[in-house]
């Protein structure tokens, strides 16, 4: 792959709490995923990241969730999908808002935690999902797992759907993410993480928990903000990347 765009959870505080140093990964990424205050973040920090990502030139996505604040998003759920779909365009919006104030819009979508996971598989919440979207405006481009429901799903509504790979986070064989509760679920080696992202940008593989070389061909990269020492650990993956020939650039 001659590019590759990166992006990163940003803005999951809310009030005095801040998890993320956004400001400085924002000088390495060129996509910021901003949560929408269901799992985390809040009006003030939406507006703050929105204007750093706007003085930088980072692309911002709406980072939507199920509505769990004190689960940061990460607990299964079942909503209606009437009442997802409107909670998913409700988040967009909410988003939009700040971005435009900033003098930027809002570029794409991504699920988060539990919501991401689950719209691989699940059918009617992928739709759902792709319904709030839809709502919201029909042009945003989706982020999403290669071979995912949501994907195919949003492919067919005519959403742009951007295939996206983990550096941080194993693999099964069948090319989804191991379970957080599982041992070995999250990479914390600095050179693993870099050498996978290499791996991934240019050769489209990675190797999976079982020790497996399988193909994920992704559009973007994930880097977690929420990772300890995730901002040098980003700037590592970037000059890597650069290094490499990879063009470091956003999809939209």
């Amino acid at each position: 792959m001659s590019s590759i765009d990166l992006n990163a959870d940003l803005g999951e505080g809310f009030g005095r709490w801040t998890l993320t140093d956004d400001e400085q990964l924002l000088s390495v990424v060129t996509s910021a995923n901003v949560a929408c205050g269901f799992h985390a973040g809040d009006a003030a920090t939406m507006r703050r990241v929105c204007a750093l990502a706007a003085e930088r030139g980072v692309r911002i996505g709406a980072q939507v969730s199920y509505r769990d604040l004190a689960g940061f998003g990460r607990r299964a759920m079942d909503v209606p999908p009437a009442e997802l779909a409107a909670e998913v365009a409700y988040q967009i919006g909410a988003l939009e808002v700040f971005a435009r104030a900033a003098g930027t819009r809002v570029s794409y979508v991504k699920p988060h935690g539990a919501l991401y996971n689950r719209v691989v598989h699940d059918e009617e919440q992928a739709a759902a999902v792709v319904d709030g979207v839809l709502l919201a405006d029909a042009t945003l481009p989706v982020l999403g797992l290669p071979g995912s429901r949501f994907l195919k799903r949003a492919e067919g509504a005519g959403l742009p759907a951007v295939t996206e790979a983990f550096a941080d986070r194993a693999y099964t064989d069948q090319g989804t993410l191991v379970p957080r509760g599982q041992d070995g679920a999250v990479i914390t080696d600095a050179d693993a993480v870099v050498a996978r992202s290499l791996s991934l940008a240019g050769e489209g593989l990675v190797t999976a928990h079982s020790g497996a070389r399988i193909a994920v061909r992704a559009r973007s990269l994930c880097l977690h903000g929420d990772t300890p020492g995730a901002v040098e650990l980003a700037r590592r993956v970037r000059a890597g990347l650069v290094a490499t020939g990879v063009r470091v650039e956003a999809f939209a």
